[in-house]
């Protein structure tokens, strides 16, 4: 379904959220301007949000009157301050909102329920699916229900840290170390994974606080890096001979999956600086796989965006064991990055479909969505009035 400008002929007002109170807020800077270059300009007004990492909501107000700015300029001179709009005021201003929030308070839910409260089309997956999206932890747990593969894994809250204080001093004696109960869990993780293994925070992306152990002390190191981010950690087993496929999906109820490509990060794994900083990792769009393993790969990650009640768009990242062809879920990210280097769009322009066409879906998807829900009934009309 082509996109359509409203009544009257006036151009979709289209508010692209950015920033965020989240390791991510780079990130999200850079995906959001590139949202808003490739926005047909002919169809979409476009409406700069920025969310600081103090929390504080700056709108171009100017935009609204269709007149130009800079986008990295609102978080200097249009802060929201008392008296003046509030953030729900501010969303009643577009058609549909685009968040371009990567990681907490942006793509766990929590504003796409402000957008359900206030009853605004959006982008993207909704309350349920954004949390269980953002959520490592409970992902895996839904895949193995469904016996979706995943990798051996154990995960922990992280408040066994507050056991360890006095402690670290003497971490090379055992009768010391035995109160300890993360010292139980290291056990565990050893008996259970063994070495190396993946220390990750289990609601962040981007990589961010993820590290990689090879013996106990490094496993301690990372887990104390992963609960400067988060409450609850997850450490998972490495797979041998391992290649990363990342696999774009795009859809509502009846989603499609894109080519998959790969990932040969420049370090040990893909992290945050192989990511963004250093330039060096390359991406193999397509990937290079058998015809059989691509179909695979597509209809494993249409079943992980349908389990997790995802809508729009979603990312799903796997691990291929090369030796023996087997494949396992990763994580699903509702909102991934959408930078001139990140792997959705790109995905997607190797399947076919151009960034700005890709976008124009995105929007329509929302409004298609919104537009369904407005049918469903909010009130019920009992037998007999029993209230006053």
């Amino acid at each position: 379904m082509p996109i359509k400008k409203t009544k009257g002929g006036r151009k979709i007002r289209v508010g692209i959220i950015f920033g965020g109170r989240s390791g991510e807020h780079e990130v999200s800077l850079v995906s959001a301007e590139s949202v808003m270059r490739a926005l047909d300009k002919k169809k979409y007004q476009v409406i700069p949000i920025g969310i600081t990492k103090a929390g504080e909501w700056a709108v171009d107000k100017s935009k609204i009157k269709n007149q130009k700015s800079k986008l990295l300029e609102l978080f200097k001179k249009e802060k929201i301050k008392k008296g003046s709009w509030l953030p729900p005021e501010i969303l009643t201003k577009v058609d549909v909102v685009f968040p371009v929030l990567h990681g907490t308070y942006g793509e766990d839910g929590t504003i796409q329920g402000l957008f359900e409260m206030i009853n605004v089309p959006y982008v993207g997956a909704g309350v349920l699916g954004s949390a269980v999206g953002m959520d490592k932890v409970v992902q895996k747990q839904l895949c193995e229900q469904a016996r979706l593969p995943v990798v051996k894994y154990v995960w922990f809250y992280s408040n066994v840290l507050r056991q360890l204080k006095g402690v670290r001093k003497t971490l090379r004696d055992k009768a010391t170390l035995a109160k300890c109960s993360l010292i139980d869990i290291v056990r565990h993780i050893e008996k259970a994974l063994g070495y190396p293994c993946f220390i990750k925070p289990a609601n962040l992306g981007s990589s961010v606080g993820i590290s990689r152990a090879k013996n106990r002390r490094e496993l301690i190191a990372g887990i104390n890096l992963a609960a400067k981010y988060d409450r609850k950690i997850l450490v998972e087993k490495i797979c041998p001979n391992v290649r990363e496929i990342e696999c774009s999906v795009l859809g509502n109820d009846k989603p499609i999956a894109s080519l998959p490509g790969e990932v040969v990060p420049s370090g040990e794994f893909y992290d945050y600086d192989a990511k963004y900083v250093d330039g060096k990792s390359k991406t193999i769009i397509p990937a290079k796989l058998p015809s059989k393993l691509v179909r695979r790969v597509q209809n494993l990650a249409c079943c992980v965006f349908q389990i997790t009640d995802c809508a729009g768009m979603a990312r799903v990242d796997f691990l291929l064991d090369n030796k023996r062809g087997k494949v396992y879920i990763n994580e699903i990210n509702t909102i991934p990055g959408f930078t001139s280097i990140s792997m959705y769009p790109k995905l997607w322009q190797a399947s076919g479909l151009s960034y700005s066409d890709l976008l124009d879906i995105l929007i329509n998807l929302a409004i298609q969505r919104f537009k369904e829900k407005q049918k469903l009934l909010i009130s019920y009309k009992p037998k007999k009035k029993w209230y006053r």
